[in-house]
């Protein structure tokens, strides 16, 4: 219907007030990203959205437009009655994004309707199943791989390292059950990590080995159990990696299963691991080591972790970001050094692929230079050394070897120099020559 012509006494602050009234007892509805906000009681409301209910209370017409633009002369009328406008965003009155609210409310339309009231009896259960589809993430488009056997050679075949330190490695999993491979970065620790799991269990078995990465963001919440939304707009309790696979592992006491952590220290493991810390020790496993969870039920089975799962961890010693590790997680691991390793293993691998003689020795001779700089910089030290996992993957072509190479030293190997001496240019520039030379 057409508008009236305006006049502001029409609307009184009373017409407003019964405007917020009405728009609460409707209930909550999906908030409009506006620029400003009408605060009122501790409540934010669309001022527009709040105008226009006003106004159809003035004139007492369910119907009736608004005639004002968003932004600034909705704004300025609702000022006049003493309401509170703040802005969501820094504005300049008149910009385009003075109007940015009327283009969104009406961007609304492009939407389906959706009732305020809460739908009963058939409708109740069409709604939650819609809810449901609408929640759940897309399945698994593929299946796991079929374990297949994995042994000793294969492991001495891929690794880049010795018989001696693989048998350590595996005997510090045998007696802690949780080993964490700390180095440069390069050095292959995540591709260690996972085949010491598969040479435990004698296959590469997917189904016994999970892998999750530690973050700045990741919590106990999503590590054992915390509460998070469904699909119906409320909180449930849900339980994390750690409890499902703790709860897989359970069920096949007699089958060792591996929890792999990939960059262990980027976490805050004292608010990831919180109480569990107490259950990774090798001697506090089992139900009578169990404890009580913070958010279960009082009710509730009491949580422990079974004696066939090892935790095996990875860290990055060059990030400069990272605090140090909580010494009581510290103690309750094994530590092994990874190195960097350009001697037989990493040539042999390099002329099976048919890369010639001398772009090998080109790359052994530069990256042990450099890595005996690093190490030698009181700055920087032998943690921050260049891994060989920069060269584990050899051009199709022989003739190509020479262009990947020297592709790897200046897209990947010289930047990181750059970050390594960024206040020290003309040291970064000096090593970056010596670095690409030919």
């Amino acid at each position: 219907m057409p508008a009236p012509p305006f006049d502001p006494t029409h609307l009184t602050r009373d017409h407003v007030l019964r405007a917020l009234r009405q728009l609460d007892r409707e209930g909550p509805r999906m908030p409009l990203s506006t620029v400003y906000d009408l605060v009122y009681k501790g409540r934010r409301y669309a001022p527009r959205t709040v105008a226009r209910a006003a106004w159809r209370l003035a004139l007492h017409e369910p119907e009736a437009v608004w005639p004002l633009a968003a932004g600034g002369p909705t704004n300025r009328v609702l000022e006049q009655l003493d309401f509170t406008i703040a802005t969501k965003r820094p504005t300049l009155e008149n910009s385009a994004l003075d109007g940015d609210v009327a283009a969104q409310e009406a961007m609304q339309e492009l939407y389906a309707p959706q009732s305020t009231k809460a739908p009963t009896g058939p409708d109740k259960a069409a709604t939650a199943a819609a809810a449901e589809t609408l929640a759940q993430e897309p399945a698994l488009a593929y299946e796991l791989p079929a374990p297949v056997p994995y042994s000793r050679e294969q492991a001495l075949q891929e690794l880049f390292i010795t018989e001696d330190k693989l048998n350590a490695v595996l005997a510090a999993l045998n007696r802690r059950r949780n080993v964490v491979l700390q180095g440069p970065p390069g050095t292959g620790k995540t591709f260690l990590a996972r085949r010491l799991a598969w040479l435990q269990l004698g296959q590469t078995d997917a189904r016994r080995v999970e892998l999750v990465q530690f973050h700045p963001s990741y919590s106990y919440e999503d590590f054992v159990q915390g509460f998070r939304p469904n699909a119906h707009g409320t909180f449930q309790l849900q339980e994390g990696i750690l409890l499902d696979f703790c709860r897989r592992a359970a069920q096949e006491p007699e089958r060792p299963y591996f929890l792999l952590i990939d960059e262990l220290n980027r976490g805050n493991l004292s608010r990831i691991f919180g109480e569990l810390l107490l259950l990774l020790e090798a001697d506090k496993r089992g139900p009578e080591h169990a404890v009580r969870l913070p958010y279960s039920p009082a009710d509730a089975p009491h949580f422990y972790v079974p004696a066939n799962v090892h935790f095996i961890g990875t860290m990055n010693l060059a990030d400069r970001s990272l605090a140090p590790l909580d010494y009581a997680l510290r103690r309750r691991f094994a530590f092994v050094e990874m190195e960097p390793e350009f001697g037989p293993p990493l040539q042999e691998l390099l002329a099976q692929h048919g890369v010639p003689a001398q772009v090998v020795q080109r790359l052994v001779a530069r990256l042990t230079e450099l890595n005996q700089a690093i190490a030698d910089d009181p700055e920087l030290g032998p943690e921050f050394r260049i891994g060989h996992s920069y060269f584990c993957q050899p051009p199709a072509q022989p003739t190509e070897a020479e262009q990947w190479l020297t592709l790897i030293l200046e897209q990947e190997i010289a930047p990181l120099l750059d970050d390594y001496w960024l206040d020290q240019p003309a040291k970064a520039a000096a090593h970056k020559k010596k670095l690409l030379r030919k």
